[in-house]
């Protein structure tokens, strides 16, 4: 991957932001499923953003969470030599943030190629921080070089996690939430899996973990959590499944072991 690849994904995601803030505050809500929601801005982001990728690389896959394209090619999937790059998206991050008029939602697009992602763009239209990586070239926010907190003691650390839309009160994740309380200093659901990846990247979250999310939700935090220096694994400690994100991510190995034990 090169510039080239990131100034067009930086284009799409500037193009969908555009579509989000434009209907902020008169949008249509529809759910998918129960506290699932999906809204007309989703629908006309991820439509911007297919035609710009789309239009510069023709031949590239297209995974999307919107519109019935959420499966990539079984060659993509199984990293085949031959298969196409495939571009991952999540048009709007946060949707329920976003219909609430909360600030935390982005613009997610990440590129997965020869079998990992390697390209990432989180933008945050609210804020204007546009969050970007390439594989081994680093990461950064709006220009600045982005690194992880550095913490390794769990009590000392800040922890964000994603819950499923729908949760039971006796559902594995509101164990594993109570387990991490006790033990870290404070514990936060902003809402966003993009972002609180792009927050534990930028050092403003020490950790995070989710195993409800999809591929298109972690895709591009993936690159840029990855090349600030983060610990990513499933949460089990086994290495991490781009299309099964099940995963904890962490400021260092040392807090990511303790927070691995806890979890699975």
């Amino acid at each position: 991957m090169d510039q080239q690849h990131l100034d067009v994904a930086i284009a799409a995601a500037q193009a969908a932001a555009v579509e989000l803030m434009a209907r902020r505050d008169d949008r249509v809500v529809h759910e998918k499923a129960p506290k699932d929601l999906v809204t007309d801005a989703d629908l006309a982001a991820q439509k911007a953003i297919r035609s710009i990728l789309l239009e510069r690389f023709p031949d590239y896959a297209f995974v999307g969470e919107e519109e019935g394209e959420t499966e990539p090619p079984e060659s993509v999937r199984r990293g085949d030599a031959d298969a196409p790059p495939c571009w991952v998206v999540d048009p709007l991050d946060g949707t329920v943030n976003y219909v609430h008029r909360l600030q935390n939602f982005a613009v997610s697009i990440g590129l997965y190629a020869a079998g990992k992602m390697r390209l990432g763009v989180v933008y945050d239209p609210v804020y204007e921080e546009m969050f970007t990586a390439i594989d081994g070239q680093g990461a950064t926010v709006n220009g600045r070089p982005m690194k992880v907190s550095g913490c390794r003691d769990l009590g000392e650390s800040l922890f964000s996690c994603s819950f499923p839309a729908g949760i039971k009160s006796d559902a594995p994740e509101v164990k594993r939430f109570i387990q991490v309380l006790e033990k870290c200093r404070s514990l936060r659901r902003l809402g966003s899996c993009a972002l609180n990846m792009c927050y534990v990247a930028d050092g403003r979250l020490d950790g995070y973990w989710a195993t409800s999310v999809q591929p298109w939700d972690a895709a591009a935090g993936t690159v840029i959590a990855r090349e600030a220096g983060a610990a990513l694994t499933q949460y089990d400690g086994s290495p991490l499944d781009d299309w099964s994100p099940r995963f904890c991510l962490t400021a260092t190995e040392e807090l990511q072991q303790e927070m691995v034990a806890l979890l699975s």
